[in-house]
């Protein structure tokens, strides 16, 4: 394994070899020098070493270029920093970070928690035999936020979907022409009610069932499903696209359903 963070001598070398593949095959010594931050002499005995290692060849005056065993070289370089980058942010300053959460009975500072998703809010309980936990940073009370902090494990959490419900525009008849029923099934089972379009909200609340948002329709929805709630998104024809598009991107399980 290439350890190129294990002195700065070694992080040397790779910058260097770094700059060179990416000026090959006219390499300025001073340009290199000027990046890397050392003596032009200094990038001259590294090009020298490299060169000797058949890491780089020469291929006149000021002109060189790295070798097949100097690209190797490098990739494992750059494996073994992006392996020490991910440990750092994963690991190291995944587990320092805060996040808060709902307490779902008294916790104190300290005391390990379970975390959990419950209708699309993060939640912590008292509990160290979840299949995700963390540490308390503060004390709550039931039902207030708390911090949590040392996270281990992954939340329990099964995605949810999304189905879309077509409303004709206005011109087209509009929340008139709609069959009341299907919403009305549809917005009860629900977990999540949104809407995209004045006719969209009209319909809804033709069947008591008042939108939880009335605009950034898809983008709620799909925030929503991610969160494993099942939504329905009553949406205009005109609206319709946009709201399949973000799903689609978002890599959402829906359904569009003509009514």
């Amino acid at each position: 394994m290439v350890d190129v963070l294990d002195n700065k001598r070694a992080a040397t070398r790779f910058r260097i070899l770094v700059q060179i593949a990416e000026r090959q095959p006219a390499v300025s010594q001073g340009e290199i020098a000027e990046e890397v931050g050392v003596t032009s002499q200094a990038v001259s005995e590294y090009i020298r070493e490299l060169v000797d290692d058949d890491l780089v060849e020469k291929e006149g005056r000021s002109r060189y270029r790295v070798t097949p065993e100097g690209v190797d070289w490098l990739f494992r370089a750059a494996d073994d920093v992006r392996r020490f980058a991910d440990h750092v942010t994963g690991d190291v300053l995944g587990a320092m970070s805060e996040a808060a959460y709902i307490a779902t009975d008294d916790i104190e500072e300290g005391e390990t928690v379970t975390l959990s998703v419950q209708n699309g809010l993060l939640h912590a309980s008292p509990s160290d035999d979840g299949p995700a936990t963390g540490v308390a940073t503060t004390d709550a009370d039931a039902g207030t936020d708390v911090g949590v902090t040392s996270f281990e494990g992954v939340m329990d959490l099964s995605p949810g979907s999304v189905t879309v419900l077509q409303v004709p525009a206005v011109r087209s008849g509009g929340s008139d022409v709609v069959d009341s029923s299907v919403i009305a099934d549809h917005c009860e089972s629900s977990d999540l009610v949104v809407a995209a379009g004045v006719e969209a909200v009209v319909a809804c609340r033709q069947v008591d069932a008042d939108p939880t948002v009335a605009f950034a329709a898809a983008e709620v929805a799909s925030e929503g499903a991610e969160r494993g709630l099942q939504v329905t998104t009553v949406a205009t024809t005109d609206e319709v696209g946009r709201v399949t598009d973000t799903l689609r991107d978002s890599d959402i399980s829906y359904e569009v359903l003509e009514i």
